[in-house]
């Protein structure tokens, strides 16, 4: 999709440094959908799935802080190594922040936070340390750091929080053992959640979206 494309123009959030897009705007919005890119894309890459959002859902798209090229943006730098993913740890902090005061900043609405690869990423980062801004996270091909574990909530300010993690089968940026080890240690930690997993790369599929609206209809009670 070209940047002539994109579904509305982009705005700025103060509180939070943010630039975002409005791709749904309802006149009178009953949820609100909070969606992040993935490494080196921007804020169009979810503005092809208009048509796939539940009526009465407000949807905003993030994009992330760090430039890497023309429209090509990161919420921090990543390398990948023999040994797996290393990250820019404080860049990693410094997004969920950001994320979370973009979060303040919006009207009281129920919302959901999810996002693709490293935006999936930041969304169960901003989900699992601070349950109470949102109803659930949708981990889409992505992974939750090692690094967030001292900023998790306690389990008890987890029981509110639901999860959608997907992945696929043939991922060769993030094998799937990723989704393995969240679902495992959202089991520990007593997220509710489904878990589900694609005959798919490293990528979103038209089934994978229809399961996470029908899992969003449920959450925000949409349905």
């Amino acid at each position: 999709m070209s940047q002539t494309d994109l579904p509305a123009a982009l705005e700025f959030e103060p509180c939070s440094g943010l630039h975002y897009r409005r791709a749904r705007q309802p006149q009178a919005p009953r949820a609100r959908l909070v969606l992040l890119h993935g490494v080196g894309g921007n804020e169009s890459n979810f503005a092809g799935l208009e048509h796939h959002w539940p009526a009465g859902l407000e949807v905003l798209l993030l994009r992330a802080p760090l430039r890497m090229g023309p429209f090509a943006f990161a919420w921090f730098h990543v390398s990948f190594t023999a040994g797996g993913p290393v990250i820019e740890a404080a860049q990693a902090e410094a997004s969920r922040e950001r994320v979370l005061r973009f979060l303040d900043a919006q009207p009281a609405l129920p919302t959901v936070i999810a996002g693709f690869s490293q935006g999936g990423i930041v969304s169960a980062s901003a989900a699992l340390s601070a349950p109470q801004k949102v109803s659930g996270f949708g981990l889409l091909s992505g992974r939750i750091l090692p690094e967030l574990e001292p900023r998790i909530a306690p389990p008890e300010a987890l029981r509110t929080l639901s999860a959608f993690i997907a992945h696929g089968r043939r991922d060769d940026k993030l094998p799937p053992f990723w989704a393995e080890r969240a679902d495992a240690q959202l089991d520990r930690l007593g997220v509710r959640r489904q878990t589900r997993l694609y005959d798919m790369g490293h990528e979103l599929a038209r089934e994978e979206i229809a399961d996470f609206v029908q899992w969003l209809d449920h959450t925000l009670n949409l349905d």
